[in-house]
């Protein structure tokens, strides 16, 4: 099993997440938001299971640094936007396959390497 972590270093939940299944020795690709941006598809795929508002970090510094508080975008501009800046993202976001978290979702984890 493999899996796809997509994040940055900085981020307490995204190193949350790679402890978890390093300690489970599961095999993952992390990509560091900080250093490629998570492409287009990746991001439609995350936006189309739980919707923008869900992947958006509302509380992130990012975001109140760029004034989005009032911010009336459509999905599209908001995919546009999350490309530009991966630091608005809600961290981490996980992919196993066709199984998708965002967050932290231990519990989700958990069901994946159950038995």
């Amino acid at each position: 099993m493999d899996v796809q972590i997509f994040g940055i270093k900085k981020s307490s939940d995204t190193r949350k997440a790679l402890r978890f299944f390093s300690e489970r020795r599961i095999t993952t690709h992390f990509v560091d938001l900080d250093e490629r941006a998570a492409s287009p598809g990746e991001l439609r795929r995350f936006i189309e299971k739980f919707g923008v508002d869900a992947i958006v970090d509302r509380a992130s510094r990012r975001f109140a640094e760029l004034g989005l508080h009032s911010a009336r975008f459509s999905d599209r501009r908001w995919m546009d936007l999350l490309a530009e800046e991966p630091r608005l993202l809600r961290m981490p976001l996980v992919r196993r396959g066709n199984a998708l978290t965002v967050g932290p979702a231990e519990a989700d984890w958990k069901a994946w390497v159950s038995p």
